[in-house]
């Protein structure tokens, strides 16, 4: 069985860092497409940032430049390192894994931005 458990949620000021972490268990992550989804208030989930099995990225524009997703694939770990924090990432980050058309979540952790 698949499974994600996200920590490193918090409180953070704008323009303050916090970093996520994923630990997989139940999968060889390097297998898979890896990501961080987050859903914030009154928006639908979204795909802030992937990770392909080749280590190429992608961010959704709005976090681009501020967001780094990252991989340790021996220590079945992924990172989302958040920088310049903004009140407008406050959201419920979710890693997510994807493979052999199979699309896990794990739990969540709750990241709240104050200005």
């Amino acid at each position: 069985q698949v499974h994600l458990v996200e920590s490193g949620g918090g409180l953070a000021h704008a323009g303050g860092s916090l970093r996520l972490s994923c630990k997989a268990s139940g999968i060889s992550i390097s297998d898979y497409i890896m990501g961080w989804f987050r859903d914030a208030p009154g928006k639908t989930r979204e795909l802030v940032a992937g990770i392909n099995t080749d280590g190429t990225t992608n961010y959704t524009a709005s976090v681009r430049g501020r967001f780094t997703i990252s991989r340790d694939n021996p220590n079945q770990l992924v990172y989302l390192q958040m920088d310049s924090l903004k009140p407008e990432d406050t959201a419920v980050y979710y890693c997510s894994s994807y493979g052999s058309n199979h699309l896990h979540w794990g739990q969540g952790t709750q990241v709240t931005v104050s200005s």
